[in-house]
């Protein structure tokens, strides 16, 4: 319990002080796919962004386009070669998850992480 609260390191290295950027350090995602549901904002965003910066391309999933496509711009903004796309996809919404399902399947393209 104090560990986390102080975020010293644990077995693993990392700690509650640890930055996404320093746990994924050395990670090459190239051959990697990621829809991130909510990554254009908060917490969501910085994992977009992180996971971008490795290399993986990165799904925003997410309710408000016009937000999604400013946080795509954003991290494009500090790396240009990131390959980023916005679908639209409202979870309490059966046939929006529909949609976004078969648009994606339509990208023919793997699904390694879902967040």
């Amino acid at each position: 319990m104090l560990r986390s609260i102080t975020g010293k390191p644990g077995p693993s290295g990392f700690g509650s002080a640890s930055t996404a950027e320093q746990v994924t350090h050395g990670i090459d995602g190239s051959n990697l796919t990621a829809i991130v549901t909510g990554g254009a904002s908060g917490i969501g965003l910085e994992t977009s962004r992180v996971l971008a910066m490795r290399n993986v391309h990165v799904i925003i999933a997410a309710r408000n386009m016009e937000v999604a496509n400013e946080a795509k711009q954003s991290i494009l903004k500090n790396n240009k070669n990131a390959r980023i796309d916005v679908e639209k996809l409202d979870l309490s919404s059966i046939r929006s998850v529909k949609s976004f399902a078969d648009n994606f399947k339509a990208l023919d393209l793997p699904l390694n992480i879902l967040m």
